[in-house]
Formats: C-alpha cells, structure tokens, sequence
C-alpha cells in the first residue's frame, strides 16, 4: 500500500552511521537539493537486488546535490545479521557509495511509516516527503526495469515538475519490528 506520507514534512532525525559519526536530516537539507532515504535491511534478498542500482543513483545524482541514505531499523535480537557491527561489514562487502545509518529504536522508520525494506522516501530540500515507495517495477533484473520510480521521481525534482507518481507500493520484504 502506498505511503500516505506524501506532501508531509519528513520526521527528522540524528542516527549513528556505519562510518563513526551521527547523521542528521537537517544538516543533510542544508548541503543536499534532495535526500533519498531507504529502508533497508542486510539480510532482506529484496535489498541485495538493488544494491548495485542505489549505487549507480547515487553515483549520478550525488553530483547535482541529491544523496542516498540507507537505514536499518530491523531488529537485531531477532536477525543478528542487522546488528550494527553486521551493518559495518554489509557496507564494506558491497562498497556502498552512500551513508548507512541505524535505527536502533526503529522511531525513525515508525516515524516514515516504514513497512517494507526496500522502501524509499524521496524528500526535498524544504523537508517535504515528494515521492514514497518503490526503487523500480522490477526487483528481480535491473535489465526488465520499465518504469524506473525513484530515478523519474528525483529528475523530475530537480527540473520542478510535479512528481508523477508521487507514491507507488513498495516492492520488498517487511521491516522486522521488535516484538
């Protein structure tokens, strides 16, 4: 279902990242045109398939003021392959190219209305939440893409076009919430 997040302020937020320091949402509004926050998880097969297409996002639009921030907000107790520690690991086994944040409360992704990982909310440099869901219409093969969501969603942002879709269902696995 998609998010009704859309058009809403994102919920800010300061979370401790793979790379040793705090990350901030604010400080990320005042550098960035626009900020692609993802839910992730390291152990969701659906995340792994997307891998290598966040990167190559992130690789082309990093340079006209857009950024990739990766989250895990599943709980570790019960999938120790999200765990902090296993985070730091993920990030240098796959060479992310974008900050990868933890959500060990999981407040941010409950604040988001998070319920899959992958699931994205592309947010302008006002705060605002523009475009909420899917990476793309095709998980399994970046080669049978049609319709490519969240890289229509960002060019058509930084032209000013109206944002269309706006929301689309997320395609992936669930968040693993605490019991």
């Amino acid at each position: 279902m998609p998010s009704s997040s859309v058009g809403c302020y994102a919920p800010d937020f300061e979370l401790p990242a793979t790379d040793g320091s705090v990350h901030h949402l604010a400080r990320y509004l005042q550098k960035f045109r626009a900020v692609g926050v993802v839910m992730m998880g390291n152990q969701c097969p659906y995340v792994q398939q997307y891998l290598d297409r966040l990167k190559q996002i992130q690789a082309e639009f990093y340079h006209q003021g857009v950024v990739i921030v990766g989250i895990n907000a599943n709980d570790d107790s019960q999938f120790p392959e999200d765990s902090f520690d296993a985070m730091k690991s993920f990030v240098m086994e796959h060479q992310l190219n974008f900050p990868y944040l933890r959500d060990k409360t999981q407040d941010v992704a409950q604040s988001f209305g998070a319920n899959h990982t992958p699931e994205v909310f592309l947010i302008d440099q006002a705060g605002l939440i523009r475009y909420s869901g899917a990476i793309d219409d095709c998980p399994e093969s970046a080669n049978e893409v049609t319709v490519h969501y969240l890289r229509d969603a960002i060019q058509q942002l930084l032209s000013g076009a109206a944002l269309s879709p706006a929301s689309t269902p997320a395609i992936g696995g669930s968040v693993k919430w605490r019991r």
